[in-house]
């Protein structure tokens, strides 16, 4: 569905049920490079028992209109006023990646409207390497096969959130590919890396979250390595966590497992 964002027409997937603001709600946040359907497993079981999903297209890519945010500040900013223009008071937030960064911050700004917290392949710092970020203006493509193959523990897992033996790396792709071509005014690879290479509050946004936080790892993942998340554990007050035993793309590397993670977290610590 379609709602208006800062003037601008902002695309939610809801999982295929309609929304209704009085149920309890998951807003599901992608990293750099996605968009909503690398949720489509976990969402869609989400939304047919008994939650309201709304997997967001961010500001400036795919179905959204606007402008991408250039900041992970800027990105929780949006976060809270898509909260308001669907009539939430609070929600639990679901973010991977550069998704993680914005759930977190966006749960320090506003602690009380935040129910839970799942961060999924989250560090911190986020750092990006020098040539990673200059691939990304001067070699996109080459940049996106290095991201996919960093990303990656297998090729196609058995089964996959597409269908058993899916070719998870060809479809990240060829998803990026259609991510970079939405936004002709923006780089957005590089901007999205940018981001999470500046962002610096991390800790300090982490002693300010007051919900229950689970942090989801992929046990050999290169970007996101889970000992870059022991600080940020360390200083959450409720938090689980879980090792998945795949890389970085853990929703369509491990979906079952990422979706059985997911649901227990969110069950045992459900509003209402």
């Amino acid at each position: 569905m379609k709602i208006t964002v800062n003037g601008q027409g902002i695309y939610c997937y809801t999982g295929g049920k309609p929304f209704d603001a009085a149920r309890p709600t998951a807003i599901f946040i992608h990293g750099v490079l996605n968009d909503h359907s690398v949720w489509i497993l976990q969402t869609r079981y989400l939304a047919h028992h008994g939650w309201n999903v709304l997997a967001v297209d961010m500001p400036g890519h795919c179905r959204s209109g606007g402008e991408p945010p250039a900041t992970v500040e800027a990105a929780a900013d949006f976060v809270l006023a898509l909260m308001d223009a669907a009539g939430l008071q609070q929600a639990a937030l679901v973010g991977h990646s550069f998704g993680s960064l914005i759930a977190l911050e966006t749960a320090s700004k506003a602690p009380q409207r935040i129910s839970q917290l799942v961060l999924v392949g989250v560090a911190f710092p986020m750092r990006v390497s020098p040539a990673l970020l200059e691939a990304s203006v001067s070699a996109p493509m080459k940049a996106l096969a290095m991201v996919n193959v960093f990303s990656r523990s297998t090729l196609a897992p058995p089964p996959s959130a597409l269908g058993p033996g899916t070719w998870v790396y060809g479809a990240s792709m060829a998803l990026g590919r259609r991510v970079i071509a939405s936004n002709s005014r923006t780089n957005l690879f590089h901007t999205g890396f940018n981001a999470c290479d500046s962002y610096q509050n991390g800790l300090q946004a982490m002693a300010r979250v007051t919900c229950p936080v689970l942090f989801v790892l992929g046990k050999q993942d290169q970007m996101t390595p889970p000992k870059a998340s022991q600080d940020l554990i360390a200083l959450a007050r409720d938090a689980r966590v879980v090792y998945l035993p795949g890389g970085h793309q853990q929703m369509n590397e491990t979906p079952e497992e990422m979706l059985a993670a997911l649901l227990g977290f969110l069950t045992i610590n459900k509003p209402g």
